[in-house]
């Protein structure tokens, strides 16, 4: 099975360089190059599976980084990896299209694991952070089944016309169950609603 290929970008130089030995050293990883900031990740991207990216850097951050190399490579998975515990960066991050928001306080081999798991296509959020939001969130109970269909379908990435498709609704009618079902719930867009979804395990 072909190896798994990491870009690390971290504006520090220890701490970049440090991740890639790590990781290079991991089964099933090829650490194929490093960046110290947003847009030469962006250009070093193109051969990559996974991106480890650091959000807050000099120049281009991480979270414009993230959407520009998913506009490029919709294939590539990019995982923030960072000190910055903030549940704004989260929601920045996940809108952006990123696959993991993740501490730097992982160990080697977690977070090999987890460049294996983002290749795969399943997001993560590091557990102290999964833990804060899941507290605020409100009771799924709120929602209808139709409604509860609906939010699933948003968070596996399903577009309205496919749901619509999926559930035999017009456009329209799906429209109307996002607006309620971001009402209800008290969230504002479908990001959070796909968060949502995936920390009360509706998928």
């Amino acid at each position: 099975m072909r190896p798994v290929r990491v870009l690390v970008v971290d504006d520090q130089e220890l701490v970049r360089e440090g991740i890639a030995s790590l990781l290079g050293i991991q089964p099933g990883i090829e650490v194929i190059g490093t960046a110290a900031d947003g847009a030469t990740a962006v250009d070093a991207s193109a051969s990559a599976d996974v991106v480890l990216m650091d959000v807050r850097m000099p120049g281009m951050d991480g979270v414009t980084a993230t959407a520009q190399i998913l506009a490029r490579h919709p294939s590539c998975k990019v995982v923030i990896l960072t000190t910055f515990d903030d549940d704004e960066y989260v929601v920045q991050a996940m809108r952006a299209g990123a696959a993991g928001y993740l501490l730097k306080n992982l160990p080697a081999a977690e977070l090999a694991a987890a460049a294996r798991l983002a290749a795969s296509g399943i997001t993560q959020l590091d557990s102290t952070i999964t833990r804060r939001l899941t507290a605020a969130l409100p009771d799924p109970g709120v929602l209808t089944p139709r409604e509860t269909e609906v939010l699933r379908l948003i968070a596996g990435g399903a577009t309205n016309k496919e749901i619509a498709a999926r559930l035999y609704l017009s456009e329209g009618t799906v429209k109307n169950h996002i607006s309620r079902i971001l009402q209800r719930l008290g969230l504002r867009d479908r990001t959070q609603a796909a968060l949502y979804a995936r920390d009360q395990n509706l998928l």
